[in-house]
């Protein structure tokens, strides 16, 4: 909650006058506490999981031959109510995991000190912080993944997320419980380490899970934003890692792909790759797919 009165007040606390942003951010969260601020994420991601992945959904169901070239692995086709069952299930681990644990994890919010008052972080301020948890939640997540492919971590935990070997974007948060409390670690780790303004929290957690429906969509449409961003996974990528199953030890990288890179952990992606573009020289444009993996 703001210690203002008024924005009269804000404003000489602050010797100059409100911006527009930070008049609406006034008038917004004036009379709300901290904590019901910080819980805004749980309406976002629910908003987020449920808007973003119907685009694809669309594009699955159309089976339009447009879209169908750039989807990874064309042989699999979801059923519509399978995409629905996993949209319920996922939205009933958001409202009866995420929830709860947004709530008791309040403290540690509070703790770290990521603040809800005046003056707003600048752009730059904003994008580098966000920078920075990108790459902590990325380095985290990596080993985190790779613990959960040993055969304790992957027959207890992270099968249920294997379940499709061709990912669909409802498909992104389908997890066990315990694999969202060990991954919800890495997703706070950055926010704690270089805290700021939790309208920078909101944004992180929304921007996360737009990357994640994106990589899990099972298409890799060549106008993407995202293949703007350096060392950036990508569908593709990450497709193959669900392609191999169980068995992989390749591409655990959850945003790019340096660590798999330096670890070494990208080998089976890499040959893939070199032989599916071999195959595609030597039969001279032909169709590049093996196995329902797709070639860029």
């Amino acid at each position: 909650m703001l210690p203002y009165k008024s924005i009269e007040a804000a404003a000489a606390q602050l010797g100059r006058n409100l911006t527009y942003a930070e008049t609406l951010w006034f008038n917004y969260s004036a009379e709300k506490s901290d904590g019901v601020l910080a819980c805004h994420n749980i309406l976002f991601v629910c908003l987020i999981f449920s808007v973003v992945p119907l685009p694809f959904v669309f594009i699955q169901l159309l089976r339009s031959p447009f879209f169908e070239k750039h989807k990874i692995q064309p042989k699999i086709q979801t059923p519509a109510a399978e995409i629905f069952n996993c949209y319920k299930d996922v939205m009933l681990n958001l409202l009866f995991v995420v929830g709860p644990l947004q709530l008791v994890s309040y403290p540690s919010v509070k703790a770290v000190g990521i603040h809800t008052g005046l003056p707003l972080p600048s752009v730059g301020e904003i994008a580098a912080q966000l920078l920075v948890y990108f790459v902590v939640e990325d380095y985290t997540t990596y080993w985190m993944h790779r613990f959960l492919h040993c055969k304790w971590g992957y027959e207890k935990i992270h099968k249920v997320h294997h379940h499709y070997t061709s990912p669909i974007a409802f498909a992104a948060p389908y997890l066990h419980w315990a694999e969202i409390l060990i991954l919800g670690i890495a997703s706070f780790l950055g926010p704690a380490m270089v805290p700021g303004h939790v309208i920078t929290f909101w944004l992180w957690f929304v921007l996360r899970q737009m990357e994640a429906l994106e990589t899990h969509s099972g298409y890799d449409f060549p106008w993407s934003v995202t293949k703007c961003i350096p060392f950036y996974g990508g569908a593709e990528y990450h497709d193959y890692h669900h392609y191999v199953g169980g068995q992989s030890q390749s591409n655990f990288a959850s945003v790019f792909t340096y660590c798999d890179y330096i670890y070494g952990t990208d080998k089976g992606y890499r040959c893939q790759k070199k032989a599916l573009k071999k195959l595609q020289d030597g039969v001279n444009g032909g169709e590049n797919r093996n196995g329902g993996f797709t070639l860029e």
